[in-house]
């Protein structure tokens, strides 16, 4: 770790609690959580990583992710504090990857542009909601996409352009060792009055529908093609359900919520419940939409159960 320090420009914390880092108050120490200075700082860290074989885990503001309570075995990297500059060029806008989503919609909106303006309330960095396409309502945020800057292990960086990523639901082709530097994105204009209503209606149907008084990682399980996933995890009578800590919400059954000292234990307890129970009613296979880190298979799984 010494000869890491020696190279970081950014912070690096050391052991640093998981629990600080994601929207579910869970997870167990990282080896080291950096935020690299600069993108001449996350090259050189990158490097060292990939010269000493060291685990490198990408992660934004921890809001869609669940950690082992055993912690990360490697390097947590995170642009989140760091590369957070946003560039307006007409209807043109370049994103650096640590921007919050929520400071891109309303910087969007200031300026009467639409397109991203249903994303309104959904938590997490710009880089993070590229990766797994993020959307709401309708809307996602790959319909906006023009091209990206990222860096990859050996840190070169390369641009993507539209046609070069695959989007697709809650998908991108974005590798899981490529960091995202920068996004552009095009937006249209139109008047601030329709920009605002679907804002609104964006706004009002989270507040009604989604448990927002708990720490939670938003949707747990990815919609089938069949029906949502929390429709059918409702159907399967599991709404309430506590293990420990954890339930599955009340308010929305693809929601599971810490209600104060959850352990990750506790969540994938209710993943495999869900997954077992929505598998023997309906025949349904469901695939996570929350990002795991720390865990085997084994924990998350429960077909066979």
């Amino acid at each position: 770790m010494s000869d890491l320090r020696k190279i970081v420009q950014g912070t690096l914390l050391e052991n640093e609690p998981m629990s600080r880092h994601t929207s579910y108050g869970i997870g167990g120490p990282a080896n080291a959580y950096i935020t690299p200075k600069d993108r001449l700082d996350l090259s050189k860290i990158l490097k060292f990583a990939n010269q000493h074989s060291i685990k490198t885990y990408f992660v934004g503001s921890g809001s869609n992710l669940l950690v082992a309570d055993s912690g990360i075995d490697g390097l947590v990297l995170t642009p989140a504090k760091a590369l957070n500059q946003l560039k307006f060029d007409g209807e043109m806008v370049s994103v650096e990857s640590g921007v919050m989503l929520g400071r891109f919609v309303k910087e969007c909106m200031k300026r009467n542009l639409s397109g991203v303006e249903s994303l309104i309330g959904v938590p997490g960095t710009l880089g993070g909601a590229l990766v797994m396409n993020a959307g709401a309502f309708g809307s996602e945020i790959s319909k906006c996409f023009k091209s990206v800057e990222i860096m990859n292990m050996v840190g070169d960086i390369n641009t993507y352009y539209e046609g070069d990523i695959d989007f697709a639901y809650r998908y991108s082709s974005i590798h899981e060792d490529e960091f995202v530097l920068l996004a552009q994105f095009k937006l249209i204009s139109e008047s601030s009055d329709f920009i605002q209503t679907k804002r609104d209606n964006a706004s009002q149907s989270r507040k009604t529908n989604q448990p927002l008084k708990f720490r939670s990682a938003g949707s747990v399980f990815k919609n089938p093609k069949e029906n949502a996933a929390g429709y059918l995890i409702d159907q399967a009578g599991l709404k309430g359900t506590r293990v420990g800590d954890a339930e599955i919400s009340e308010h929305h059954a693809n929601f599971f919520v810490n209600l104060g000292h959850a352990k990750s234990t506790d969540i994938t307890a209710l993943i495999r419940l869900a997954r077992k129970n929505v598998f023997e009613k309906f025949g349904i296979k469901l695939e996570l939409e929350v990002k795991t880190i720390g865990f085997d298979s084994k924990e998350l799984e429960a077909y066979e159960a």
